[in-house]
């Protein structure tokens, strides 16, 4: 099945067959708002709290399981009537197959695999990846997910061999839409979305949570892909196209892709984040902490604040919250347990962290 992507600008909607004068007009629409706010998107505080604001439980402790476990308590009755009847898609963070850091933790899909049982929504989970490169089912082994199967009746899926559909994104390069297949798991209204995601700096958008862990991850890969000699003649690899060709272009990716591909569920465990050069080659963060929430652009919100980072300098965020799709306003977020005050660290930022703002200023006019 071939679709396309519909994306929501400032109340209007446009296919995504875009040209270079539409892509100029969004990025520095996106770049104004970023810098003097919008009508449509600026933040506005207010003294009393919003009685619709979103929720994100914040919890720390020692124990990757228990700290997802409760974080995900205070929402077991939404979780469960949002389920319903669904296929449950737990998707981790397996950007590499070898590199633990940069991997979703087996305690905390634990964590969350104990949750569901304790709401009876146990009997119909996925554990659902495409790793980033290599085999994902090697990776699972690698992390030791086998032993979850093992324990739980929850099933390995790799997402490379399971049915796809066509999307269409932008490359900067060339301002012309490219085909890209994505899983059809992750883009079925069937399936709840669970984003299990790391908490780490990244090279192109400064840092990676819940969202981006969906949207990245959706694209697959043919079987016999792998970076380096190890690939078979002839393996393609579609998440490169996801990028977009650049730093415009990935965050513009990004933000009209979620549309469609966005957790139902957020979860960000930052037992031990990643900063610098991430998020393969980055260094280890002792920060334990873990958030939970039913608004991901909430989640991703805390998750940035909790990294020490301007948020007004991620740009896919910044799309998606004057887009309307969920609630990025501190003001607006409830926090369920700890503060987030005290447990506020400073990530250091990719070397490339100048390169990387880019998305912020206009490209030169039309000649």
């Amino acid at each position: 099945m071939i679709s396309f992507i519909f994306v929501l600008y400032n109340n209007q909607i446009a296919m995504n067959i875009i040209n270079r004068r539409n892509f100029l007009r969004t990025s520095l629409l996106g770049g104004l708002a970023v810098t003097y706010g919008s009508k449509a998107g600026a933040f506005v505080p207010s003294n009393s709290f919003d009685p619709n604001a979103a929720q994100v439980a914040l919890t720390t402790g020692s124990n990757r399981a228990d700290m997802v476990f409760r974080a995900l308590q205070p929402f077991s009755k939404q979780i469960s009537q949002a389920i319903g009847s669904k296929l449950v898609v737990l998707k981790p963070n397996n950007v590499s197959i070898n590199i633990p850091l940069a991997a979703t933790h087996a305690d905390t899909l634990e964590g969350i695999l104990e949750f569901l049982k304790s709401i009876n929504k146990l009997h119909n989970v996925v554990i659902a990846e495409s790793a980033g490169g290599g085999s994902t089912l090697e990776g699972f082994s690698n992390y030791g997910y086998n032993r979850l199967a093992d324990k739980y009746p929850v099933k390995l899926v790799d997402l490379d061999q399971e049915k796809f559909e066509l999307l269409y994104v932008f490359d900067e390069k060339d301002f012309s839409p490219h085909a890209m297949r994505v899983s059809s798991m992750l883009l079925s209204p069937d399936s709840y979305l669970v984003s299990v995601a790391r908490m780490k700096t990244h090279d192109r958008v400064l840092a990676t949570l819940s969202l981006k862990n969906i949207v990245l991850g959706a694209p697959i890969k043919d079987l016999g892909f792998a970076w380096g000699p190890n690939r078979k003649p002839g393996a393609k690899n579609d998440k490169p196209i996801a990028h977009g060709g650049g730093y415009r272009g990935i965050n513009y990716n990004l933000y009209a892709l979620a549309e469609r591909l966005h957790p139902d569920l957020a979860i960000i465990d930052g037992f031990e984040g990643m900063e610098g050069n991430g998020p393969n080659s980055g260094t280890p963060v002792d920060h334990r902490v873990c958030l939970a929430g039913t608004d991901w652009l909430a989640a991703d919100r805390v998750g940035i604040e909790l990294m020490g980072i301007d948020f007004a300098k991620i740009g896919y965020l910044t799309y998606c919250a004057h887009a309307g799709m969920g609630v990025a306003d501190l003001n607006r977020i409830e926090i369920i347990g700890e503060r987030i005050a005290d447990h506020r660290k400073t990530y250091k930022l990719n070397d490339n962290l100048d390169r990387q703002l880019i998305w912020m200023t206009p490209p030169p006019p039309l000649s």
